[in-house]
């Protein structure tokens, strides 16, 4: 087996894949040979890094507007992917949201029903979508992305959380339900410094950090190496598998 991670010929579709951890597995996945299909709810910047995909690797790229959280829109993304390349190879379930607020009891009945819509919902619909054709045909690899949160809920997160950890449970039922030929794994991400992070306050961050084993939030480049294992053969017998990459967080 080649030391390299080789996906040519193959097709990659990323959810949220426009931006942060999605625009670096977007990019890296590309790198490797993929064509990439990039969605998310803003089109013009799934334009923006699809451009970059085939200017700087070559591949073809195609931009997708898609709201996962809706049912009927991810019926209507994989006909338009299939009807463009004829397979998915490779399925990253990335969009994710987790709106803050101040009390648990300021929680609405539609911010909950929109979070687990985008966290949940929508990448088991995707994903069942998607892997059935995989099974039919010839396999594939499924990838959620999960958070730490699923496992170490703070307050301010339940209703994401709550999606998360439901979303490592539909991770190891999938990869039941579409084994052999298909795998299903998750990467349970912890702090990453995406563009998200710029409004946050650094120095709190900072002590906070402080407990992490490498004593830093990760970069968004940091998630490429995992996705692109998941993604190719190295991971043959990987699969129902929640890949922690936290950067020891406790």
């Amino acid at each position: 087996m080649s030391t390299a991670v080789d996906l040519s010929g193959k097709v990659a579709l990323v959810t949220g894949g426009s931006r942060g951890l999605g625009r670096e597995m977007v990019l890296g996945l590309a790198a490797a040979g993929a064509d990439v299909v990039v969605a998310s709810r803003d089109l013009a910047s799934c334009e923006k890094t699809a451009a970059e995909v085939r200017e700087t690797t070559g591949r073809r790229a195609l931009p997708v507007a898609a709201h996962v959280g809706r049912w009927e829109a991810l019926d209507a993304l994989v006909e338009t992917v299939y009807g463009e390349f004829g397979r998915v190879d490779v399925l990253v379930n990335n969009a994710g949201m987790s709106p803050r607020y101040d009390t648990v009891a300021d929680v609405s009945e539609e911010l909950f029903d929109k979070v687990l819509g985008v966290n949940l919902k929508g990448p088991f619909r995707l994903a069942a979508l998607v892997g059935t054709r995989m099974a039919a045909g010839e396999g594939g690899s499924i990838i959620n992305v999960s958070s730490t949160g699923a496992v170490r809920p703070r307050a301010d997160i339940v209703p994401y959380a709550a999606a998360k950890a439901g979303l490592n449970a539909v991770t190891v039922g999938l990869a039941h339900a579409f084994g052999p030929s298909v795998r299903v794994n998750a990467i349970m991400c912890g702090t990453f410094l995406t563009d998200v992070s710029a409004a946050w306050d650094m120095e709190a961050f900072g002590r906070r950090a402080a407990g992490f084993a490498l004593r830093r939030g990760g970069q968004p480049s940091e998630v490429v190496g995992t996705a692109l294992y998941l993604a190719g053969d190295w991971s043959s017998f990987t699969t129902g598998s929640i890949v922690t990459v936290d950067g020891g967080q406790p």
